[in-house]
């Protein structure tokens, strides 16, 4: 059944049929259509295009039809349909008889797929979310197992300085947490409702864009109509987003890859991520990583592929944006399976402590040493890189270390040699000096795994970042562990809150207002700022809220954070702050403030206590004190955001 044939004398070919149809691709886009639908139908009824009853049996219908794709979507692709919107809107007429024909009204399926796609985009992204999170978590896992291995570090492939197996595996935390990063600022971009668009020009009916924006939990609507249909950014920019972090898992692989074989022997992995030969019986392949290797020019073509259809289109919508999905479920698939295979890997690994030690003491990786000693004995690092030259080609001569080498035979070189030029080449030392930001120490390492353990105070503040005494991965761990802890609180259960969920954050404000730990706010209040809001949700059910109110363009408040009693204790305040916080840093804020009767509480999460009579006399009027607690026991708290 096509639902467009009218201005058409005969049908399509059946080459055609096949060639336009897109429902073998979009059908995976089904459960985020229906949800369009329910609150295009909404928004009908609200210009009175559909009765309230008439929303009631299409809102029943789609439900139902929502359900049965749940449990059933491959029933989808027994279907002839064009694509998965025109397959929906038949099943509706089929349910409903005439009624679905009304749902389409001021629709076009331009502004249709847009937000279908927007909203796919949303829900995969927080699962490669997790993902990701996870990947970085068992990294982190394996920096903290393997933080005294001394492991050779590279050049070139050529072995230079000895580094710690942990401070390997911090690398590659660090570049995950950049994935991160692009990963969230490209879902906050795509955060925007095209719905109510149309072709290209707009609809025709009053609808508030905005509360439909909100009801499908989008932050905002689009502003330009020709740009909503024809906007495929967020497509880019997720492909984008996963080339890059694929270039990162492919050298985590071929590292893995080059310590796993019989020349290094660095490590072995798993049984359950090898393969064997179907001719050699003694090989143990590492095919997993070899795959994530493989897999990653499979992502970055996908992106190439839709930059290069984007190119040179002309304004609004064309057909050519048909392409855009093939390869955005493929590359976004491709990405979240090969994390998951990553962190497979990660815990599964063994490391070969004496292989690894015995390789850094070979190939003159303390050569450096020998040249920064000669420094301290005021001899120009030039001439001194010079001489070590001389040293090593002397060593590699006789074939000994260059600890090997005696007093005497050091000293043809440079009489400034000593009897303590022993104690600067040895591994130990060698690791021990590099106490500074990002380096390797292993003494550093242990201060900061014990700091994790210890749960101490978090340092993602840039004034504690950079003060002195607390260099090198101290630093680096703590700051990664509390971005974990956030991140996953934030993609497990919070959210931005939606128009619908006004009434029971009114609920619940008013509740805790009435015990006088905070202060009251009315639903109108509630409905205007509801887009400062954010709720904790437990199985859908909201369960908890935080609003952020913004005074100035460095200065912001978290307001009105309650959870319900039965939920307490289960981590959703901390949820609710740390997306707070988060989100407060993408809006580029600085200080973000709290008046709490719980200090202890904030301080746990980062909060100082100032003084509040240095706070602004609209921020004092603001919050007046509950008349159900004592004036002087409100304390007023800061968290000054960094960039970390």
């Amino acid at each position: 059944m096509s639902l467009w044939g009218g201005r058409f004398k005969e049908k399509a070919s059946l080459q055609f049929k096949k060639f336009n149809d897109s429902l073998p691709v979009d059908y995976r886009m089904a459960v985020q259509d229906i949800v369009g639908s329910i609150s295009w139908a909404r928004a009908l009824n609200s210009v009175n295009v559909l009765t309230d009853q008439e929303v009631a049996k299409l809102t029943q219908a789609l439900e139902e039809l929502k359900l049965s794709v749940e449990n059933n979507p491959e029933q989808i692709l027994e279907a002839d349909s064009e694509d998965i919107h025109s397959w929906v809107e038949i099943q509706l007429i089929q349910k409903t008889g005439d009624l679905g024909k009304k749902l389409h009204t001021g629709r076009s399926r331009n502004d249709q797929v847009a937000t279908d796609l927007k909203l796919w985009c949303k829900e995969k992204g927080n699962e490669i979310y997790v993902a990701l999170v996870n990947l970085q978590q068992a990294m982190l896992d394996l920096a903290e197992r393997e933080r005294n291995t001394v492991l050779p570090g590279y050049t070139h492939l050529q072995r230079a300085q000895p580094v710690t197996f942990g401070h390997w595996c911090l690398a590659y935390v660090e570049m995950f947490n950049r994935d991160i990063g692009r990963l969230k600022d490209a879902l906050y971009r795509a955060d925007t409702s095209p719905l109510g668009s149309g072709a290209l020009a707009g609809t025709a009916y009053p609808i508030d864009r905005e509360d439909l924006a909100h009801h499908l939990g989008f932050r905002t609507a689009t502003l330009n109509s020709l740009d909503a249909v024809s906007d495929r950014d967020h497509v880019i920019e997720l492909l984008s987003t996963a080339s890059i972090s694929m270039i990162h898992l492919s050298r985590f692989a071929e590292d893995l890859i080059f310590y796993n074989s019989g020349e290094a022997g660095f490590v072995e992995m798993s049984d359950l991520v090898s393969s064997g030969s179907s001719l050699m019986p003694q090989k143990k392949n590492p095919d997993a990583c070899e795959l994530i290797r493989g897999k990653s020019g499979r992502v970055t073509g996908s992106l190439t592929a839709m930059l290069m259809t984007m190119k040179a289109l002309p304004l609004a919508y064309n057909k050519d944006m048909q392409e855009d999905k093939e390869g955005l479920f493929d590359g976004l698939d491709t990405w979240q399976e090969c994390m998951e295979m990553a962190t497979l890997v990660a815990e599964g690994l063994t490391v070969n402590r004496k292989r690894t030690l015995a390789a850094a003491q070979q190939g003159y990786a303390n050569a450096t040493e020998l040249a920064d000693y000669l420094v301290s004995k005021d001899i120009p690092f030039r001439e001194a890189h010079h001489i070590v030259g001389e040293v090593v080609l002397d060593a590699i001569e006789k074939g000994v270390p260059l600890e090997d080498l005696t007093l005497t035979q050091l000293q043809q070189f440079s009489p400034k040699i000593d009897k303590d030029v022993y104690q600067h080449l040895s591994i130990e030392s060698t690791l021990d000096k590099r106490e500074s930001l990002g380096g390797t120490s292993r003494q550093q390492v242990e201060k900061a795994l014990a700091d994790v353990q210890t749960g101490q105070k978090t340092l993602l503040n840039s004034q504690v970042v950079g003060a002195p005494g607390k260099a090198s991965i101290n630093n680096a761990l703590k700051q990664i562990q509390q971005r974990l802890n956030a991140t996953k609180a934030e993609v497990t259960s919070v959210r931005r809150a939606r128009m619908s969920d006004s009434a029971v954050i009114f609920e619940l404000v008013n509740e805790w207002a009435a015990k006088g730990e905070i202060l009251p706010r009315s639903q109108d209040n509630i409905i205007h700022d509801i887009q400062n809001f954010v709720v904790a949700e437990i199985g859908g059910k909201v369960v908890g809220c935080a609003s952020l109110y913004i005074y100035e363009k460095s200065l912001a408040e978290i307001r009105s954070i309650v959870v319900q009693e039965e939920f307490q204790r289960q981590g959703q305040g901390i949820a609710l702050v740390q997306y707070l916080l988060e989100f407060a840093h993408q809006m580029e804020l600085k200080d973000i403030i709290v008046l709490t009767y719980i200090p202890t509480y904030f301080d746990k999460l980062g909060f100082d206590t100032i003084d509040k009579s240095i706070l602004a006399d609209n921020i004092i009027e603001d919050s007046e004190p509950s008349p159900l607690k004592e004036p002087n026991s409100e304390v007023a708290m800061k968290y000054t955001l960094g960039l970390v």
